[in-house]
Order: structure tokens, then C-alpha cells, then sequence
């Protein structure tokens, strides 16, 4: 299973932001120094011209030095939080951009079989241990085309493969299929949830975060995939 690497057209493979991240840095440098030397400045004036018979009080000007302090830490810090942020984003966008051209299964119900490309595949995601897992696949029009028993199953993430037959051995026509799991242990009912296969194909990054866009299965989040193939 191939397919071409691209990027995507709408955002392109540059976060032009970067652009602004100096600039930006030095705005609030500025910002943060402009207001200290205002508060200096009224400090000082105030210290200038004071009532001698009833200076300005010690403890008075201890809190105002406090408080220009505190709002310098804040900036600081939200400078350095900022910084990681940008960090954190520009490590995930380049983790993502690894995963163009793989295979990925993330949530959802499609199952598109190919006779030409031979057996179909998809997933499983099991919250808990189960002694017996089926899949359900139907076609467009609902009607059961194969159910697969794969027996007893982990917790966790599992792939599976459909050769396109039928319940009865007979051949399916090429298509989007639909998929559901049924897991029990014992009586009991095991949650459970479908996964799809699809080729990544670009990476999209914007306000949100960065996403995966898996062809015609849409955009998915980093965090939506459950397993790289």
C-alpha cells in the first residue's frame, strides 16, 4: 500500500509566524523596560516632591518596588511559557510530518475493500480484555456482508484483515464498507470501537494544533492515532 507524499497547498510546509517571533519578543521586551522607567520616573518625582513634615512611607515605597517586581516575574514567565509552547508545537509538527506516506488507523467505520489490491484491513480498540471480539461488516445498504470471530482479544489496539468474501465465500463488489465491533468477557459487555486505515498524506497546522489530513477520511488529530502501520 503506497502513496505520494504531498503537502498540503492551504497551509504549506513554512509556519510564517516564525517570522514574527523575534520581532515579537523584543515588542514585549520594550514594553515591560518602558514601564519600568514610568514607574522609576513617578518614583522618583514622588521622592522629589514630597512633604517634608510628612515624608513618603517606607513601607509604602517597599510595596510599589514589590509590585513593579512581581509584574516584571509574570512577563518573564510568560515569555519562557510561551517559548516552550512554541517549542512543544514545532516538535509535534515535526513528528507529524514523519508520518506522511504511512498508513495510520484512526477512529471510525469505513472499510474500503479493492479486490486489486487484495485483502482489506482495519481495527479494533478494546478498553478492557475480551474472551470473544466479532466485526460486523455491511454494505451501503446495511445488509450484513461477512462477520469475522477473532476470538479472545487484550486490552488495547488490534488489526484484523477482510478478504472481501462474503458469509456464503462469495466475492463482494470493490467499495466503502461499515464496519462494527461486538467484544464481551463472559456476559459482559467489553467497550469497544472501530478503527480506519488510511495513507497520510499532509500535515495541517493552525490555531488548534497540528493534524493529520488521512485522505479522503479527513483530519484527524495526532492524538486520534491509534497506530502507525
Amino acid at each position: 500500500m503506497t502513496a505520494a507524499s504531498t503537502v498540503d497547498s492551504t497551509q504549506g510546509s513554512f509556519d510564517f509566524r516564525t517570522l514574527n517571533a523575534k520581532s515579537t519578543t523584543a515588542a514585549n521586551a520594550n514594553s515591560t523596560t518602558a514601564t519600568q522607567d514610568r514607574f522609576l520616573k513617578l518614583l522618583v518625582t514622588q521622592l522629589k516632591n514630597q512633604d517634608p513634615l510628612n515624608p513618603l512611607d517606607n513601607a509604602q515605597m517597599t510595596s510599589q518596588m514589590a509590585q513593579i517586581s512581581t509584574v516584571d516575574g509574570i512577563d518573564k514567565l510568560n515569555t519562557t511559557l510561551q517559548a516552550m509552547m512554541d517549542n512543544a508545537n514545532t516538535s509535534q509538527s515535526l513528528q507529524a510530518a514523519a508520518l506522511v506516506g504511512h498508513g495510520v488507523l484512526v477512529p471510525g467505520k469505513v472499510l474500503e475493500y479493492k479486490a486489486a489490491s487484495g485483502d482489506a484491513y482495519g481495527g479494533i480498540d478494546l478498553s478492557g480484555a475480551a474472551d470473544g471480539v466479532s466485526v460486523t461488516i455491511t454494505d451501503a445498504n446495511g445488509l450484513a456482508m461477512r462477520t469475522l470471530n477473532l476470538g479472545a482479544m487484550a486490552a488495547g489496539t488490534h488489526t484484523f484483515q477482510w478478504d472481501g468474501k462474503t458469509d456464503n465465500g462469495s466475492a463482494v463488489a470493490d467499495g466503502k464498507y461499515t464496519l462494527s465491533v461486538t467484544a464481551k468477557q463472559g456476559q459482559n459487555k467489553v467497550d469497544a470501537s472501530s478503527l480506519q486505515l488510511g495513507m497520510v498524506s499532509s500535515v495541517i497546522s493552525g490555531s488548534q494544533g497540528v493534524s493529520l489530513n488521512v485522505g479522503p477520511l479527513g483530519a484527524f488529530k495526532m492524538s486520534d492515532v491509534k497506530e502507525i502501520l
